[in-house]
């Protein structure tokens, strides 16, 4: 586990509005839209967890894992929820921006590579000799040279047809590739949905073959962490108790979101909950240590590997990229599966 420090301040990348310790408004910044894995911040606030903690707590949508991370290192949003492995990019690119990650959410990382059994992808041996499909900006298709390197496959022998987000699982859905990569709560469910039978569908977790890095996070400003840390933690405790509740009652969770989503649809998003809280958040390391923090050696091990595919300006450092100290007390970190 991480010691306690008070991460040093960073110079800010742009000039913000100060923020004080009287603010009890707190803008935070999704990654992606307003869809199941998001019932967390939701439920905080329905279920009164942020008003506990004298906060009023605007959600705002995102645009994909990057979109989050400069909002909170310009002051403009003060929290957010993004990839950890893009902050520790945009730490290495732009040293001394005043971002870090302050609670780790999703523990295993959504990066997935989502097959159909009837294109013969039935598990990662099978990609060999395979199609795959993967749109280039997508995050598993960055990631994929690593699940290669640390499970020997031969990428030459894969056949990569660039595909683009709204064509990806229609293609595999009518057997044009054997397999896409994707996210583990989104690929298989649109591709259920396209009418491809649930046990014609292979998901292969990249976390399940060998791959350490860690997924989301929620992430703060350093600098108004660091002149508000009892708000800070007040919103971790508040965030770690919606996911709590999110756990008890997926389906309200899934309600939770629609009420601010009515094009959504109320059991799509519960199963996509569900998918997350199983895979992604409520791990067996989770289960047994509580969420919100990472394990040092994992996190050394995660490095190493994004080095396959990321070529460091500057030497890497855990300490710049993750803090445990605005946790709250271990007891509210204890989030079990219903």
């Amino acid at each position: 586990m991480f010691t306690r420090a008070i991460p040093v301040l960073a110079a800010a990348l742009v000039a913000a509005t100060p923020l004080t310790a009287q603010d009890t408004t707190i803008n935070f910044a999704l990654d992606w839209r307003f869809e199941g894995p998001a019932a967390p911040y939701f439920l905080a606030t329905d279920n009164g967890h942020f008003a506990a903690e004298g906060l009023t707590v605007n959600v705002a949508a995102g645009e994909g894992s990057l979109d989050a991370i400069p909002k909170v290192a310009s002051g403009a949003f003060p929290m957010g929820f993004a990839d950890i492995n893009s902050l520790i990019r945009f730490l290495d690119q732009n040293p001394g921006a005043p971002v870090i990650a302050a609670m780790m959410v999703y523990d295993s990382p959504p990066f997935a590579i989502v097959g159909r059994v009837s294109q013969g992808i039935s598990g990662i041996e099978d990609l060999e000799g395979s199609i795959l499909g993967a749109p280039p900006p997508d995050g598993a298709w960055a990631q994929f040279p690593i699940l290669a390197a640390v499970n020997d496959i031969d990428v030459s022998t894969i056949t990569v047809e660039p595909v683009g987000f709204p064509t990806r699982e229609p293609m595999l859905a009518e057997g044009n590739v054997d397999s896409v990569t994707g996210f583990n709560f989104s690929a298989f469910l649109s591709l259920a949905r396209l009418g491809v039978p649930e046990d014609d569908i292979t998901t292969i977790l990249f976390a399940d073959h060998g791959v350490a890095l860690y997924g989301n996070a929620v992430i703060v400003n350093t600098e108004y962490a660091a002149a508000n840390p009892e708000i800070v933690t007040g919103a971790l405790r508040a965030i770690a108790r919606g996911v709590a509740d999110a756990a008890a009652d997926p389906a309200a969770g899934a309600a939770a979101v629609i009420a601010r989503n009515p094009a959504g649809d109320v059991e799509l998003e519960t199963r996509r909950l569900q998918l997350a809280l199983d895979a992604n958040i409520l791990t067996d390391y989770v289960v047994e240590n509580g969420m919100g923090n990472i394990d040092t050696d994992r996190m050394a091990t995660a490095i190493e590997q994004m080095r396959l595919v990321y070529e460091f300006q500057n030497e890497p450092d855990m300490s710049l990229y993750f803090t445990d100290a605005y946790l709250p007390e271990a007891e509210v970190l204890m989030v079990a599966p219903q």
